[in-house]
């Protein structure tokens, strides 16, 4: 074997392994890949989750293998104990010194499993609560598994601080686990992506019949009832009764049925409502339109919402935690009371009558964007913090060419 060679395979020796585990592909398409390509240059990288094709990120352009597990959304006991052994038969074979779950099902399956392979280093980011608007036996029952989660984690990402600090308030997590990347958020934005776009703008807005001088106010995420997309609809429908060029948009997959309700609560303006489905080109949506509402009752931090910023489309959210790291109130958008649709309908008619607020808001949102969240200051944090982590567990790591510091 010639110098090159042994040269070649002991650096190969030295890269630790490293696993993410995620439920569905869709997760480390949406959030991942960014840091999955960063790391991927430094350590021996792969992804587990139900997707059965083993090459997709490798068409991709990125060296990492895909292992399936027999992964499921849904709560299935049997199912879940065939999964938790199918994955620590995975870990066992694989060797990996550190585990990285994202999302609760994965986390709390794949974080046992690790604890049993005993993989040194188990981190697990959360990007919300389902229990946090909750009461009762649910609540209880949902807390603890974030707790377990917690517990089988040596170190918890939290991708919002006032997340964070929810938490550690709740006692979920103890505060020497926990950490945030930068500013927040999971992946940051790519602000190449996401643009103003003046082509977009009119391109969408012909293809859905809404006038070019029309003021639109657009929500683009899942249809569902902890979205507050009722409160929309509800003060949507009283902004119309005075203002006649407001049309709001609808974009994404309507998981509860609620295209009915909503067109029954803007019944007097349903005209001036539009629906469109889950789309691959959110950023053209964006670009569209002159405000993003996001009336949410919880979220981790509200991706949508820094999207929409760096489209220089200013926000109208609901000032609940995570959403309030990503809108600062009355600079880069308006943020009302989760569930009080007066404050809502409020928040509606002072961007509705006032062109030159919605400018200001709206750059002062891409700056915070460029500056803050975007996508490769978030990937250089991660590669930062798994430096850092594996720094803690005393292994040695070669440094990542071209790794940007913060």
């Amino acid at each position: 074997m010639n110098k090159a060679a042994r040269g070649a395979r002991a650096e190969t020796q030295l890269r630790e392994r490293v696993c993410f585990v995620v439920t569905i592909a869709a997760t480390a398409d949406a959030f991942l890949l960014g840091h999955i390509a960063a790391l991927a240059k430094v350590y021996d990288v792969t992804l587990v989750t139900s997707c059965r094709d083993k090459d997709y990120l490798r068409r991709r352009g990125l060296a990492v293998d895909v292992v399936h597990a027999p992964l499921v959304r849904t709560i299935s006991p049997i199912r879940d104990c065939v999964c938790l052994l199918a994955l620590w038969r995975i870990f066992r074979r694989g060797k990996y010194r550190i585990l990285h779950t994202v999302t609760p099902k994965a986390g709390l399956l794949a974080l046992l499993a690790a604890a049993m392979a005993r993989i040194p280093v188990r981190i697990h980011t959360f990007t919300g609560q389902i229990w946090a608007t909750r009461s009762g036996f649910r609540r209880t029952v949902f807390k603890s598994l974030d707790g377990l989660i917690g517990m089988c984690a040596t170190h918890v990402l939290v991708d919002s601080r006032s997340q964070m600090e929810f938490l550690l308030r709740e006692r979920v997590v103890p505060a020497r686990k926990a950490s945030v990347l930068g500013n927040g958020s999971i992946s940051g934005v790519d602000t190449a992506r996401f643009r103003p776009q003046a082509a977009a703008r009119s391109r969408v807005r012909a293809s859905l019949e809404i006038p070019s001088q029309a003021t639109v106010f657009a929500y683009i995420g899942r249809l569902r009832k902890e979205k507050g997309v009722l409160d929309l609809a509800a003060a949507f429908a009283r902004l119309c009764a005075t203002h006649t060029d407001a049309y709001l948009m609808f974009v994404g997959a309507d998981e509860e049925s609620l295209t009915p309700e909503i067109r029954r609560l803007c019944a007097s303006c349903a005209g001036r409502l539009r629906f469109t489905d889950h789309t691959p080109t959110p950023e053209d949506y964006m670009a569209s339109a002159d405000v993003l509402c996001l009336p949410s009752y919880r979220e981790g931090f509200g991706s949508v919402v820094i999207e929409a910023a760096a489209c220089q489309v200013p926000s109208l959210a609901s000032r609940i935690y995570g959403v309030t790291d990503a809108v600062i109130d009355q600079v880069t958008g308006i943020l009302h009371e989760p569930g009080n649709i007066d404050d809502l309908a409020n928040g509606m008619r002072r961007l509705m009558e006032n062109p030159a607020l919605r400018t200001s808001l709206g750059l002062r949102a891409r700056t915070r964007a460029e500056t803050e969240f975007a996508a490769e200051k978030v990937t250089a944090a991660m590669v930062e913090y798994y430096a850092t982590v594996l720094g803690g567990a005393k292994v040695d790591w070669p440094a990542a060419e071209g790794a940007v510091r913060t």
